[in-house]
């Protein structure tokens, strides 16, 4: 019988075909993107090089849930966030009606879809997926506004609690969860790193290029690791992961303009073509 599902192309047509790429997401997180290049006909290797677990203390994060009305809004600027948080209101004993009179502001669409999951819609997305530009288009006057920022314990950017508070607002960080560096490499990265068969290597945080470098030391010891990375594409996320790139690695090849996984593949596909 005649059907009307067209083949599938040869791998060779695929604009990733034949390239090894790395992945660094945490752990965890990186399986819908290893798939996306996957499908782009790249050998992926994942190697996680971010382990995200609970804070090393609730004390911060309990009392701002026990005072959650006395809040204008919630801010949340990852998945991570939005995780911990709800799950710690719930396992104190509240559920989402708590946040009825509290509106909430989200960086980046999969944290708002993140946030849909819980039930709940966001009151705000900036137009770009980064903090800078929900500070620059904040829908409302910010003075004497009460903000909740459930954040990674240590690392993170401090500027939007900085401009935030320029703009009259009460800031109340809470450590909500911490990332830390993987004991060990996966062994399929330790080979593919050893014997230079990556083509490629990607980064969705400046936190996975800080542990990557950490990690890579168990590979090339303590010498410079720009000198081994030379011929290895370097694909970040956007401008603060590129920054963290270029510091401790020594170069950046592609950068995603959507600031968001499908966005840094598309980069690849484009940079593939071109290669």
């Amino acid at each position: 019988m005649p059907t009307n599902i067209s083949p599938l192309p040869p791998t060779q047509t695929l604009p990733l075909a034949g390239k090894t790429i790395l992945v660094t997401r945490a752990a965890g997180q990186s399986s819908p993107f290893s798939q996306m290049l996957t499908d782009c006909g790249a050998n992926v290797i994942e190697m996680p090089a971010l382990e995200i677990c609970q804070p090393s203390t609730w004390s911060e994060l309990d009392d701002a849930i026990a005072n959650i009305s006395s809040f204008d809004w919630l801010v949340l600027t990852s998945t991570n966030g939005v995780e911990y948080f709800f799950d710690r209101l719930f396992t104190k004993g509240y559920d989402a009606r708590s946040l009825k009179n509290v509106k909430i502001a989200v960086v980046g669409e999969k944290t708002a879809q993140c946030l849909e999951k819980r039930g709940l819609r966001a009151d705000y997305i900036p137009p770009n997926f980064v903090a800078d530009s929900l500070i620059e288009n904040f829908p409302e006057e910010l003075t004497n506004k009460k903000i909740l920022f459930p954040r990674v314990e240590s690392g993170g950017r401090e500027v939007l609690v900085k401009e935030l508070g320029a703009k009259g607002a009460e800031v109340i960080e809470v450590s909500a969860y911490q990332s830390c560096c993987p004991k060990s490499i996966p062994p399929s990265a330790e080979v593919a790193l050893q014997s230079g068969t990556v083509d490629i290597i990607t980064f969705a945080s400046s936190k996975t290029v800080q542990y990557f470098c950490e990690l890579a030391k168990q590979v090339f010891g303590d010498n410079s690791i720009d000198n081994y990375l030379e011929g290895v594409c370097i694909a970040s996320i956007g401008p603060q992961t590129s920054k963290s790139c270029r510091e401790l690695i020594g170069h950046v090849d592609v950068e995603a303009v959507e600031y968001t996984l499908p966005g840094l593949t598309q980069a690849l596909i484009e940079w593939g073509v071109e290669t």
